[in-house]
Order: structure tokens, then C-alpha cells, then sequence
């Protein structure tokens, strides 16, 4: 089997079972009648989040919601951390997600196949299209990608992609097509500050 068949679970499947694109919270409607109202954009406080193992850290909008979703492959049962923060008021979501690949996998893929793929399996279970990609690394070099893409709804995603001991963590940041030139700088901001820590 190849990785096609291991990675579709890491972006896709949490971020469009219901477990975020319905917690993209859209404003309620305006009354019949009455003019629709325009989302308001209260600014959360922000904070450095680190989970328990240490392995990264990132500015927050408070404290995130902490998921755990285990997928079964042919390498054994896999489970992905998910951390998301969604502020009141605003359509958007961030997210932080990991999983774990068992070492001699890790170290018998090349992190670009893995990222590339992972790329492929995300734009075709979300059923998204492309904006943009790019390659990256973290701030103490891991090998990154960074792609953004739009979904049949509007809705717009930053991924980037890191890996790193092992591991595949992904930052995002999901917004409305409304808003999404008001929460530009903010979102930026919170993709620039995550920082991958050696767990070694």
C-alpha cells in the first residue's frame, strides 16, 4: 500500500465531519424585515498555548478544545490530536493537529512525499480548490508546505504543513469568505507564531 491510503484522515475528515465546518459559526439571522447584520469582529486575548507533551507552542485565542480521533490503517490504529479555538463572534477557526507515523515509516518516507500527498488528500476529500502553495520550514527547520485553499461553500483554509520527528503537524486557519480580509493580519499572526519545540 502507499501513503495515499494512510493520509486522508490527517486534514479532511475532522475538519468536514461536523467537528469544525459547523463550529464556523455564521451570526444568526436578522429578523424578517430588518436589515441582515454585519459580523462583528471582537478581538479575543490571546495566548501561548503549549500541549502536554511540549511539542509546540502557538498563540491562541484562549484556551482550544482538545480532540482526539483515532483511524485505523494498515500500519495499526493512529490517533491525531486536535486542538481548535473558535472566538465568539467571528467565522473562523484554529486549529493545530498532529499525528504520530510508527519510526520505521517515518524514516522510509521523505518528508516532501508525505507532504505532497498529504496536500493531494486534503484538496480531494474537502473537494476544495487550490489558491496557493509553497514550500517552508519551520523555525528550527523542519520541512514544510504551506497551501490555501476554498471550499464549495467559500469558506477559505491556511494550511501549513510541518514535519518533524516522526510527525505531521498542521496549523490552520478557517474563515468565511466575508470575513475573510478583516481576519488577514490575525490570522498570519497566529500561523507566524507556532514553533515547533525538539522533544529530545
Amino acid at each position: 500500500m502507499t501513503i495515499k491510503f494512510l493520509l486522508p484522515f490527517i486534514a479532511a475528515t475532522f475538519l468536514y465531519s461536523g467537528f469544525v465546518s459547523a463550529e464556523v459559526r455564521k451570526p444568526k439571522a436578522a429578523a424578517s424585515g430588518s436589515k441582515p447584520t454585519v459580523p462583528k469582529v471582537v478581538q479575543p486575548k490571546w495566548k501561548v498555548f503549549t500541549p502536554p507533551d511540549k511539542s509546540f507552542q502557538i498563540l491562541m485565542p484562549g484556551r482550544p478544545k482538545v480532540k482526539t480521533q483515532t483511524q485505523k490503517t494498515y500500519m495499526g490504529e493512529i490517533k491525531l490530536q486536535i486542538f481548535t479555538a473558535l472566538p465568539p463572534e467571528q467565522e473562523v477557526a484554529y486549529l493545530v493537529t498532529y499525528n504520530e507515523f510508527p519510526y520505521s515509516y517515518a524514516q522510509m518516507t521523505s518528508p516532501q512525499k508525505i507532504l505532497n500527498q498529504a496536500q493531494s488528500n486534503t484538496l480531494k476529500a474537502t473537494q476544495s480548490n487550490l489558491i496557493s502553495e509553497r514550500n517552508i520550514r519551520s523555525s528550527n527547520g523542519h520541512p514544510g508546505k504551506e497551501i490555501q485553499y476554498v471550499d464549495s461553500s467559500g469558506k477559505v483554509t491556511t494550511n501549513r504543513m510541518y514535519v518533524a520527528e516522526g510527525r505531521l503537524y498542521q496549523v490552520m486557519a478557517i474563515v468565511s469568505k466575508k470575513q475573510r480580509s478583516t481576519l488577514s493580519k490575525t490570522m498570519t499572526g497566529y500561523l507566524n507564531s507556532f514553533q515547533l519545540v525538539v522533544r529530545r
